[in-house]
């Protein structure tokens, strides 16, 4: 891997710096949409600069960028760009929306939407979560039953990013509740469908600017056309996407802690405590050099996993990782940040806690932390977790006979040992 930049992608990222820089931040946006507070004219900035179409091929309105340098672009961003929930609110268009329609939609449906998404003229939201099923996805209870040449498409769904002001959904249902995983599908609704309904906008402590509600589906009909991929597709679908977005989105992320340890850096040399900065204090610089490498590890994490990515390869593991050690450097990062301004850090004015809020959604959504923990393991163990002993009896006994033979009588450390390990394998 050589992760030295061609002289476009470094005046990409310089320039996306520069423009993230210039947009400032809007506490109280200076425009709503929809009723909830959303700095849309922001948005269209982002969209006017190719934000929305980083990803997006050429030919349907975007730039075309393979994954490593659209997640340099974003980092970029994430580093310039005072307005998190904004650039938030940006990714999960584009990723979790936008290239699902790209690399599974038909061409009709794409000829009709992605001109309209990659310029901003529509806002996607990414609709699975449900009350009853956040990462269990093999059990959603929204229903889409499939008649002559449509579906009706019934349920509700919560912890929808975008869901106050988006103009499309890109919904996950149930086709056929038998078939598990295997029975998931993914269609694209437009808002103005008769039978869709929002609700109240969620009140979140972090990545304020991003807009979340609930979304109810009340026998919506829904053109075939509008389905992304075949019937029972959906599960590797939002699979797909979510390599995207875990990918892609959550370099946001590695720029926002960038960004972060400069400001400690200059903090801690101006800021004077018994006579000297308070960066000459120990505890102070084993802080900084700890977000350092923090920083340093998650970045290249995420490098290596774009880069397998655009290669075509499966980086479920290497974009878990990266998932996984990103959130939770955001948070250990957002800790010290605000140990290291002490008080100030404490006060809302300063903006440093903002760090951590929106750190500690990024463990949350995309999968936990614990999900991504999930999908490592399994990569590592394979089916051994899966796979329990019947007859653990059997297994003893033969384990004895071996033994026996050998003339080593087991050890009870052995043996409870032995006893631990099939517990754990049949859980």
């Amino acid at each position: 891997m050589d992760f030295s930049w061609t002289e476009s992608q470094q005046e990409l990222y310089e320039g996306a710096l520069e423009f993230a820089r210039s947009l400032g931040i809007s506490n109280v946006p200076s425009t709503t949409r929809r009723g909830a507070h959303f700095p849309e004219n922001s948005w269209r900035k982002c969209a006017d600069f190719g934000l929305l179409g980083l990803s997006v091929p050429v030919d349907h309105g975007g730039l075309g960028l393979d994954a490593l340098t659209t997640a340099r672009v974003v980092e970029a961003f994430g580093c310039g760009m005072q307005d998190s929930g904004l650039l938030f609110s940006a990714c999960a268009h584009l990723f979790a929306v936008t290239m699902p329609v790209i690399e599974h939609g038909s061409e009709q449906l794409r000829s009709e939407v992605l001109q309209r998404m990659a310029s901003g003229e529509w806002i996607g939201a990414n609709a699975i979560s449900e009350p009853g099923a956040g990462s269990d996805t093999a059990h959603l209870a929204t229903r889409a039953i499939r008649a002559a040449d449509h579906y009706l498409v019934r349920g509700e769904k919560c912890f929808v990013t975008n869901g106050p002001v988006a103009d499309v959904f890109l919904v996950y249902a149930t086709t056929d509740a038998r078939a598990g995983y295997m029975g998931q599908s993914a269609l694209l609704i437009p808002r103005d469908t008769p039978g869709v309904s929002i609700g109240a906008a969620y009140n979140k402590c972090g990545l304020t600017n991003s807009p979340l509600a609930s979304v109810h589906f009340d026998e919506c009909r829904v053109p075939l056309h509008y389905r992304l991929g075949k019937e029972g597709q959906g599960t590797r679908i939002f699979a797909r996407s979510m390599a995207w977005e875990r990918a892609c989105l959550f370099a946001a992320f590695v720029g926002a802690m960038d960004a972060q340890l400069t400001k400690c850096i200059d903090y801690a040399r101006t800021r004077v405590q018994y006579g000297r900065p308070i960066g000459a204090n120990q505890a102070i610089s084993h802080r900084l050099a700890d977000m350092k490498r923090r920083l340093e590890a998650a970045r290249l994490l995420l490098y290596q996993a774009c880069w397998k990515h655009d290669r075509g390869a499966d980086a479920t593991l290497e974009i878990s990782i990266a998932k996984l050690a990103i959130s939770e450097a955001a948070v250990e990062s957002g800790l010290d940040a605000i140990r290291i301004h002490g008080g100030a850090g404490y006060m809302k004015e300063t903006g440093i806690d903002r760090a951590l809020l929106d750190g500690i959604g990024s463990t949350i959504f995309s999968g936990t932390s614990d999900i991504q923990r999930e999908l490592v393991a399994h990569r590592l163990l394979g089916t051994l977790r899966a796979a329990p002993i019947k007859n653990l009896a059997v297994v003893r006994a033969k384990r004895h006979d071996t033994a026996s033979e050998a003339g080593a009588p087991q050890s009870a450390c052995s043996t409870a040992a032995f006893n631990a390990s099939a517990a754990a394998r049949s859980q």
